[in-house]
């Protein structure tokens, strides 16, 4: 399949791995790299600049597929050193660049003297046209059922999508809700280039994350995720248990006196505990509503071959097939 998402980024598939904290490995990014899509390589899960080019040196060891790396902007008291990182992104001969959070505008100028591909996730179109504005090759557009920052606006991708192709020139991806062939077909349909997934992926063999994670998304419905930090108009989808019951009871209390610093126990540093120790009520931690579509734990490979297999077969036969011979 060619669409100008594969064309721009030299991949087999219009599939893109997002970036996710604790998640985004090498060994992540390789695998969906290798099975034709775009594996993609968490940044500040690395943190220091050093520890991100050993790991996109070791990537390097795993594929040699053309992969990426993600980089989210988050307000911090101790931000981290982002010109570091953008250095061995580019020396480390990334081509592709997928940013998140916050405006890239002040790092375009390299990132396209280096020639890197820069994909900025957004959550409404206004983002998406603010993005091509400043540069961006490409946006991910993220519905209202994505797993992490749905944004403020709760416009799901069946409005979203079409949308941004109405308003767009340059290529999108749909992203929230993304889990198999229907979902990259009804994607076509809306006008995107392609899908970025990121829960789905987590419930693969390769995803080096703690089993507890991969059965709690096997486990899980669409009813299961949560949203939190509503009032610090900083909403994230997660997944629910304990600790996100406690989170809602002190926002519930607290109300529009809440403060982040409130919510710290269940919210800060949890990622690791989570992710790598497999600890599942120590927090909150992102998860899509897709969940409800995630009924296997197959390799990378398994999942996004069939993907293809099925899509081929929804747009030859299901829907060649509504029309009279």
């Amino acid at each position: 399949m060619k669409t100008r998402i594969t064309e721009m980024l030299g991949i087999e598939h219009p599939i893109i791995q997002g970036g996710m904290h604790f998640v985004g490995f090498a060994e992540m990014a390789a695998a969906v790299s290798n099975a034709g899509g775009l594996g993609i390589i968490t940044g500040l899960t690395q943190g220091t600049p050093e520890k991100l080019a050993a790991e996109i040196a070791r990537c390097r060891t795993m594929t040699d597929k053309p992969f990426g790396v993600n980089m989210t902007f988050l307000p911090s008291l101790t931000p981290p050193d982002y010109p570091g990182l953008f250095k061995v992104i580019i020396d480390g001969g990334v081509k592709v660049v997928e940013t998140a959070g916050n405006n890239p505008a002040q790092w375009m100028p390299m990132l396209k003297e280096a020639g890197i591909k820069v994909i900025h996730k957004c959550t409404a179109v206004r983002h998406a046209l603010k993005a091509e504005s400043i540069g961006c090759d490409a946006v991910s557009v993220d519905g209202f059922e994505c797993g992490g920052h749905p944004g403020e606006d709760d416009i799901p991708n069946f409005i979203l999508l079409p949308r941004a192709a109405d308003e767009l020139t340059i290529p999108f991806v749909a992203s929230g809700g993304m889990a198999d062939a229907r979902s990259l077909v009804a994607a076509l349909a809306m006008g995107a280039d392609g899908i970025n997934m990121g829960t789905r992926f987590i419930a693969t063999r390769e995803a080096p994350v703690h089993e507890n994670v991969k059965k709690a998304i096997l486990a899980a419905s669409e009813l299961d995720t949560r949203l939190v930090m509503r009032p610090l108009r900083n909403t994230e989808r997660v997944m629910n248990n304990p600790a996100v019951e406690r989170l809602l009871a002190k926002e519930k209390a607290l109300g529009a006196n809440i403060k982040f610093e409130d919510i710290v126990e269940e919210v800060a540093g949890v990622y690791p505990k989570i992710m790598l120790n497999g600890d599942m009520d120590v927090g909150a931690w992102s998860c899509g509503m897709v969940a409800g579509l995630v009924y296997d734990i197959p390799t990378v490979q398994e999942l996004i071959d069939r993907i293809m297999s099925e899509a081929d077969s929804i747009i030859h036969k299901r829907l060649n097939g509504l029309y009279p011979a």
